[in-house]
């Protein structure tokens, strides 16, 4: 699960995270984790955003989905990751990253371009605009 948060989506800024550990250790990305037992997929994404970040999300909606497949050095798959990114409003809260995050920064799409990130970043976060202003 992850988000990606618009504060106003009008002004179009996004919040994007570099991770501090693996996975994507030093990469910037969307916040979030892992869906545990019991928990909705909204359920997740808030409880991961909120543990992160420090703050309170409202997931609008899904904005597509993202694997990655990270294999050893004889080819063998380690780990699956399927990621199912949301377009998220802020409802609250003031960044307090935790330990998993070296830095965070509102950015506009266009910014990412400059940044070393996961794949697919740029991508994902196009949709969450469009299918978030899309919304109201």
């Amino acid at each position: 699960m992850s988000a990606a948060i618009f504060r106003d989506f009008r002004d179009g800024r996004v919040l994007i995270v570099r991770r501090a550990r693996p996975p994507a250790h030093g990469l910037f990305t969307l916040p979030g984790g892992v869906v545990e037992l019991g928990e909705t997929l909204q359920q997740a994404v808030i409880r991961e955003i909120r543990e992160e970040t420090g703050l309170a999300i409202e997931p609008v909606v899904l904005a597509g989905y993202r694997e990655a497949i990270v294999r050893d050095d004889a080819g063998r798959i380690e780990r699956h990751f399927v990621i199912l990114p949301f377009a998220a409003r802020w409802v609250g809260g003031e960044l307090a990253l935790n330990e998993e995050l070296a830095e965070a920064r509102w950015l506009k799409p266009a910014e990412l371009s400059a940044l070393d990130t996961t794949e697919g970043l740029a991508a994902t976060v196009s949709i969450a605009c469009e299918r978030i202003a899309a919304l109201g």
